[in-house]
């Protein structure tokens, strides 16, 4: 008896904190795909270094397809198709910012035209709460892949959760999308901590401080 065995299409979600390498992954995954001669279309949205480019902190990037709120992705797959592009393989990075929607879409575009989906993300915002498009994606993807490359706290414990900061204070206030880094000097940015020092509000500028002025550890006992 002779058995055929179909590769089937998958939405594969890989997540993780910031500074985890994500997007190094991403364009690891592009590459290897690209390089055994598959074509593929790489979507990104708020990238650090832009719009329309898909970057990792190492250096690298690609042109992108910026994803807005309003973009169909489905309709832009199924256009390029029609106008005789070959696409084998979607790579969507910074897939927490996308509405439901679009998660919907390239679900779709994995059943209906056997396309292969390689979304990558974080799955909660400042406040620990998960993004709508991260929401989506566990619910709608085939496989949900954590990193394996674990971003630290300034501790040196696993960073779980990401924490918006201004001038070096951790706040939960505010916006759930406001772009930014964790390797930025600007008034607002963002730092990983592990989950002891994100309860503790605990960041790095405010441990230096009270290890400089003698004070204790500013511990929440509750």
């Amino acid at each position: 008896m002779t058995w055929n065995y179909l590769t089937v299409a998958e939405l594969i979600y890989f997540v993780g904190t910031m500074d985890c390498g994500k997007s190094t992954l991403a364009l690891q995954t592009d590459h290897n795909h690209a390089s055994r001669g598959r074509s593929g279309v790489v979507f990104t949205k708020f990238d650090r270094a832009g719009e329309s480019v898909l970057s990792s902190r190492l250096g690298l990037e690609v042109p992108a397809i910026e994803v807005s709120d309003e973009l169909n992705l489905r309709r832009f797959v199924v256009d390029r198709l029609s106008n005789g592009h070959r696409i084998d393989y979607l790579i969507c990075d910074e897939a927490q910012f996308y509405t439901p929607e679009q998660i919907e879409h390239i679900a779709q575009l994995v059943d209906d035209l056997g396309i292969d989906v390689f979304a990558f993300g974080i799955l909660t915002d400042f406040r620990t709460r998960l993004f709508p498009g991260s929401a989506r994606l566990l619910e709608l993807a085939d496989r949900v892949q954590y990193l394996q490359v674990e971003a630290l706290c300034w501790c040196g414990n696993r960073a779980l959760h990401n924490a918006r900061t201004v001038d070096g204070e951790m706040t939960t206030e505010g916006d759930q999308v406001l772009v930014g880094d964790v390797s930025s000097s600007s008034e607002t940015s963002y730092e990983v901590l592990c989950r002891r020092h994100y309860r503790a509000r605990l960041t790095k500028h405010k441990s230096n401080t009270a290890h400089i002025s003698g004070n204790p550890l500013p511990f929440d006992e509750r």
